[in-house]
This record gives C-alpha cells, structure tokens and sequence, in this order.
C-alpha cells in the first residue's frame, strides 16, 4: 500500500490507498486530447488481469456534433481460473453511443496501448480520442477497437514490464450544452504484477 501524505496548516491528513497493490507502473501516450477532467483510477480486483476490451463509440452524425469515442471498458480475468467468468472496470465515461463487442487476447493479456486522435479544429467540430488498439502479451497480436477512423495514431505506449494492464483512468469532456462536445479526449492504464 501507498501512504498519501497531505499537509495543511495544524493539520496532516493520511489516507491508505488499496489500489496500489501490486502495481508496478501506469502507460501513458502524448497525444490524448487536451479537453475534460480525469476520472477515477478503476483497478481490476486482485489477481485479475484485462485480457479484454470494449469502446463505447458515437457514430458519425452528419451535420450534428461527433464525438466519436466516449468511453474504455476492461475485462479481467483471473490467471488462476478457467471458468470463464470475468468482471469490468471503467473510469468516466461520455454521455453517447453504444457500447461495440468485445475483443479478447486469444492467449495473455492486454500489454501496451496506442490512440488514434484528431488534433483541435479551431472552428471546426472537435472529436478527440476517435479509437484504440491493444498488444497483447505472449502472440503480440493487435486487437483494434470499432471506433472511428477521424485523426491519426499515435505511438505505442510502453508496455507492462511485468504483469499486465490492470486499470484504467479516463479524460473525459462532459456535455458542452450548444458547445462542441468531445467526449473522450485522453486514458491512462496501470500495470500489475
């Protein structure tokens, strides 16, 4: 466990943090777009690892205001366990689309990570964050989200030294109201041993 220190005047706040077990590292990319706040770390349960993913993606709306992608949801496993069962975790998640299929490692789990974003368009309509790919452990094999194909992809993020991605922290730009909406602009996934 993390001890998180907090000082103000007369006064020291402590507080545990439980999802830090076991984790070894986060994995970040620098293209994420630059809108919304981040939400809440989201850690699989312990000993489970994400040997899957979903998108939750807002298809093109014509002359409306896109979004593209609006949200990540990880599916964990347990190594230990063969009986197929398995749980989710997602950190902020935008207000449109529908969830797409999931996409499963065949073998591993779900290693390093690259985004597929549109810059700012000045005046034009923002997306952000439109897709993502996965590496998975052991095959290598690449697993691509049904997002949309606006921007382009970075690079790939570090991969898990050891272990595999566990967790997720999203970006998220909440509903502008008249705005342009972005939805999704940036993640971030932690590694467990």
């Amino acid at each position: 466990m993390q001890l998180l220190c907090l000082i103000i005047p007369h006064l020291v706040l402590l507080s545990w943090t439980p999802w830090v077990r076991g984790q070894s590292s986060h994995l970040a990319v620098g293209n994420g777009g630059p809108w919304g706040n981040w939400g809440p770390m989201e850690i699989c349960p312990e000993g489970f690892r994400a040997s899957g993913f979903s998108i939750k993606v807002e298809r093109p709306q014509g002359s409306g205001d896109d979004t593209a992608l609006n949200g990540i949801r990880l599916y964990c496993v347990n190594p230990n366990s063969r009986d197929g069962h398995y749980t989710t975790v997602e950190s902020s998640v935008g207000s449109w689309g529908e969830w797409t299929p999931v996409r499963w490692c065949n073998t591993g789990y779900l290693l390093s990570f690259m985004l597929r974003v549109e810059p700012p368009q000045g005046r034009g309509d923002d997306t952000a964050a439109n897709n993502i790919k996965f590496m998975c452990s052991g095959s290598g094999v690449q697993l691509e989200g049904n997002g949309l194909s606006w921007g382009s992809w970075g690079s790939w993020s570090l991969k898990c030294s050891r272990g595999a991605i566990c967790g997720l922290q999203t970006r998220v730009e909440g509903p502008q109201g008249d705005g342009d909406d972005t939805a999704l602009n940036d993640v971030q996934f932690f590694c467990c041993n």
